[in-house]
């Protein structure tokens, strides 16, 4: 297999649980969950002609998940799809492949008031996740930040899986509540 090709045939064996778990603790419900994890398979064959290998398929499924997900949040005008928009992705292209892989913080798309307030949301995020219990706080930024597999932060803290997506659920809980009582009332 080159670097560059893709196994779309090995999507729904290899990737489906674990872009079904991403999706449903950004959306809440499951029949949602399973319609975005759909559209990213469906968006991806259809761009599988830009992916260039600069990230492995997982984290390029991941990418056209996400994009799902604030699209299915515009859609709905919610506070969270908001939320989600404001932090920098590049909707200037009008192709799925163009911004999947390398377009994740590029100062030119950024408007000059967005910069403000994306720096603002930034401060207030890092206030809530200071504000989260140790133990949370730590998976957390493990999982989320630093991209720790689940097996690497499960071994270093000595909790089993379970355990760690259900402190991932209720940091992020967390950190919602925390995000509409500070950041979306302002």
């Amino acid at each position: 297999m080159s670097v560059h090709q893709l196994q779309p045939n090995n999507w729904v064996d290899a990737y489906a649980d674990y872009l079904f778990n991403y999706a449903v603790v950004r959306v809440s419900d499951e029949e949602i969950a399973k319609d975005l994890i759909q559209e990213t398979f469906i968006a991806g064959l259809k761009s599988a002609k830009n992916f260039k290998g600069q990230a492995t398929e997982r984290t390029w499924l991941i990418a056209i998940l996400k994009r799902k997900i604030i699209d299915h949040y515009r859609k709905i005008n919610s506070k969270k799809g908001k939320a989600e928009v404001r932090l920098q992705y590049n909707a200037s292209s009008d192709s799925d492949g163009d911004w999947l892989e390398e377009q994740v913080a590029d100062p030119s798309s950024i408007k000059e008031n967005d910069a403000l307030e994306n720096e603002e949301l930034g401060l207030a995020i890092q206030s809530c996740i200071d504000q989260l219990p140790v133990n949370q706080r730590q998976v957390f930024i493990m999982k989320t930040v630093r991209g720790l597999s689940t097996e690497d932060i499960c071994k270093e803290m000595n909790i089993n899986p379970s355990n760690l997506w259900v402190m991932i659920h209720r940091a992020r809980t967390a950190l919602m509540g925390c995000l509409n009582q500070n950041w979306f009332t302002l």
